[in-house]
This record gives C-alpha cells, structure tokens and sequence, in this order.
C-alpha cells in the first residue's frame, strides 16, 4: 500500500511528522527515553529532552545493539529477529500505526513487546507491521528497549530489570501521549509474545499496573519465568569474568557495546540449576527477568488476562538444527533431568500422556512444557484468564516444523501475505495458510482489547486451528474444554 506524508501530531516532547496510507496513518521511531549512552546504558531511562521544529517519523528507527541473528538452523527467522543492531544511540523508541477514520478520537491501544530471547529483536521486524489493527480501529503501539547485558544483567549498583524499565517507560508514553493519535490512554492492552510475554507478565506484577494498562496477553511466555538472584549472579560473574572486571557499574559502564555484545554471545549453555529451582530457560538463553518472586505471584487482580501457547512449542528448538527425527531415550531423559527432579517420573508420565509419540515428539512436549506451557497454564487456572492454544501446522523444514514457537505471530499481526514468510524454510512454509485463520485469531485480539471478551468464556481453551474456524461458523459451536494440566 502506497504511502505518502501524513498531518502532524504534537507530543509532550515536540511535533512528529508520519506517513498516511488508504486506511491508516504510521510514526516510526518517537523518543519515549533519551538515548542510553555510557552509564545512562546501566541506569533508569531519562526523559526525552524537547526537541525543536518537527520530527522526522516516516522511516524505521535504530535497533537496540545486539548481534546479527538471522537462522534458526534450516529456518530463516529473520522476519522474526529483524535487521540486527542498526546503530544510533537514540533507540528508546516506539512506533505508531493509528486508524485513519472520520470518527471520535478514543480507540482502544494495543502495545507490543517482541520477543527474541531478552538478547535480540527489533519493532523493525516485518512481523510486527500494526497496519491491519489500525485497519480495524485499534492504535497499535511496538516498544524498542534494551537487551542483553544492559537490558538485562544484574549488575551491582544499577537497577534491575532495565529492559522492564524500559517498557514501563513506554507504556507512560503511551499514557500522556496516545490521546494525540487518537487512542483512549484509559484503554490500554499490553501483549508480547516470548521474552515480550514474560515482560508483559513483568509489568502485570508492577505496582503501577493498573494505572497504566487495562488487559495483557501473555503469547508464549511464562509468568513463572524470571531468574533468582542467585541464577542472575551466576550470569553477572561469567560476564565479568569474560570481561575482565569486577561486577559493578562503574567496570561495566566503560565498556563498548561492541564488547557487551562479545561477551553476552559467549555466556550461552550456563548450568543455572541451583538447589532451590531449574532454569526456567532450559539453557537457551543467559537472560530473563530477575525476580525475588515471581511475576505470577505478584500479578496485579484487576487487569484482564488472556494467555495462550503453540500447541507444538519445542519443535523450534529441535526441527531446523536437525534434532527432530535423531532424538533418542537418552535425549528425552538428560532434558527431563534438566527440568524436573524426578526425570524417569517425568518422563513415564509423558509416556502415558502422549502413548503413541515416538522420542522426537516426546522431547519437543518436555521441553515447549517447561518453557512456555506449564506456567502458563498455572498462571491461567490462577486468574480464570481467558485461554487459547495455537495448533496450526506449517510447512516449513520438510513439514515437519508444525505448530512451533512463534508460528502464531504472522496470524495475530494478519500479516499472511508477507513474500519473506512463505516458502520451504520460511515460518508459514510452502503449502496453504488459512486466512479464515488470521481473520478469527487477529479478530479475537481486537475484541480482547477493545471489549475485554475476545469471544469465548473464561476458563475455557479456544483453540486456534483451520478446521475450528470453521465451525466457528456453525451458530451452535460447542465451546471447547481446558487442557489438561501437568
């Protein structure tokens, strides 16, 4: 869709120029924090000083630094991960699409926070275009913030969790400003998917969440899923020791992004088991939220919930490196030893869950378990939230990729028709994808956040595949049971 330069929009720090296109209007890159820089990189983010004159916002802005990320094995994630580190310091920002409507200012906002394993990801990437929710009356918000070490690594003398901080920064953007889009500030729904989720649920346990949001959905995450001191301080001390400093701010705060970067690459596989818990990240990333409780246990009573998982979320970790179709007993029990005290309990008990799944399957559901599913349904029959399950199959990888982590995201966004998405190693693979798909599962988010009620009860499990859009159809579709429950 052809776009041309839009009307202005006055904020709280200056006037931003976007673009207007037949049925939205889109602002790239407006300043929510100033830019963090040197020691700034390791503290609370600053406001944004007042900027003269008007702001360019027609083109995509920096990228938090952080390394180039493209494959998952066979599997071109590059849609999902975006460009890499597009370097400029003034990256605290967030991008706007807003209906082009001759009604009433006071749409519902939406505000995304992306995933990408708390060390990669960018609102750059073409997953998290927000045109079709502006289609359908909703102001989209995406949320850059920091990663990795400066995001992320608990560091003696700066506060915690900066990557939360960032976000809680944006979404009081969003409170003071969204007014001026046309988006109602008292009609906020926080929604992230992996990392983003787990955010999401961060921001759920803040004692301000109330006053900034209305509604979260937790897409894959797991609000069980932070790190306890002692795990983060095993992470602060390999990244030191990499370094060569001490771990406090005032060693860290000299070092080059570059060198950050370096050494956040180099801290992958960290055993993070302590006597007390597992590591909710089962090794696949060295960074998290660090919690003296966890976000779940925290979580605000009042904000509306709705929370969900793929259905086949191991298969990303396994089918493009090629260890979907090798795996073994000895496999299924080394990564039940890494999260459950008793592996052969754990893994009888899988056996008799799942009786004609061969090891590859079984070691996909162990694993999608511990990272994403098991906590979120804990955390759902704790709320009465509303819940989904994503089991559509893609393609991709020989048709063997299935209804993997992130597969969803393209059909939330109702970004079918993205070419870098289809194809045999692309997320939605070579074969059909259904729209009537992305029409109910994009539609069910809109509801969520416009009304509350994404369409189905409380408590009940809407389960997201092509032949159940189907009946959805059907005036006397049967309303789907819960899962079962580990």
């Amino acid at each position: 869709m052809s776009e041309v330069t839009a009307e202005l929009v006055a904020t709280g720090a200056g006037t931003v120029r976007g673009l207007l296109a037949a049925d939205h209007r889109v602002f790239y890159g407006i300043p929510y924090a100033a830019p963090p820089q040197g020691r700034a990189r390791f503290t609370a983010p600053e406001p944004y000083e007042p900027w003269p004159g008007v702001r360019d916002a027609t083109t995509p802005g920096p990228t938090a630094p952080q390394a180039q990320r493209d494959g998952f094995g066979r599997l071109d994630m590059s849609p999902f991960f975006g460009p890499g580190w597009v370097r400029d310091p003034d990256y605290l920002t967030v991008n706007v699409w807003t209906p082009r409507t001759e009604r009433a200012p006071g749409h519902p906002v939406m505000v995304f926070v992306h995933g990408g394993g708390f060390v990669s990801g960018s609102t750059r990437s073409p997953l998290y275009d927000g045109s079709a929710f502006a289609r359908d009356g909703v102001v989209l918000v995406t949320v850059t913030y920091r990663l990795g070490i400066t995001g992320f690594l608990d560091i003696a003398g700066a506060p915690r969790n900066r990557g939360l901080l960032d976000v809680l920064g944006a979404l009081r953007w969003v409170r003071d400003n969204i007014a001026a889009f046309g988006g109602d500030p008292g009609n906020v729904t926080l929604f992230g998917q992996s990392a983003g989720a787990t955010l999401t649920a961060g921001v759920l346990a803040e004692p301000q969440a109330q006053q900034l949001i209305r509604r979260v959905i937790i897409q894959s995450g797991n609000p069980y899923g932070a790190f306890t001191g002692e795990q983060a301080a095993r992470v602060t001390h390999a990244a030191a020791d990499a370094l060569g400093v001490d771990p406090v701010l005032e060693d860290f705060e000299g070092i080059s992004d570059e060198r950050l970067i370096g050494a956040a690459g180099g801290l992958g596989g960290l055993d993070l088991r302590t006597a007390d818990g597992f590591d909710p990240l089962v090794g696949l990333s060295p960074f998290s939220l660090v919690c003296d409780e966890q976000p779940a246990v925290g979580a605000h009573p009042d904000v509306g919930v709705l929370i969900g998982t793929t259905l086949e979320e191991g298969n990303l970790y396994l089918v493009p490196q090629g260890q979907f179709g090798t795996s073994t007993r000895e496999d299924v029990h080394a990564l039940a030893a890494r999260v459950h005290a008793d592996p052969v309990a754990l893994v009888q008990e899988y056996r008799e869950r799942h009786p004609d799944a061969d090891w590859d399957r079984l070691r996909s559901a162990i694993l999608g378990d511990a990272l994403f599913r098991a906590g979120s349904e804990r955390f759902a029959l704790s709320r009465n939230a509303y819940r989904y399950e994503f089991g559509w199959r893609s393609t991709a990888v020989d048709g063997l990729l299935g209804a993997a982590h992130a597969v969803e995201l393209p059909f939330v966004f109702d970004r079918l028709d993205a070419e870098v998405l289809r194809g045999p190693d692309a997320l939605l693979g070579p074969g059909d994808v259904p729209q009537a798909l992305a029409d109910e599962m994009h539609g069910a988010w809109v509801r969520f956040a416009t009304t509350g009620d994404p369409g189905w009860a409380p408590g009940e499990v809407r389960r997201f595949t092509e032949i159940e859009v189907r009946d959805s159809k059907r005036a006397d579709r049967v309303p789907h049971g819960n899962l079962g429950v580990r």
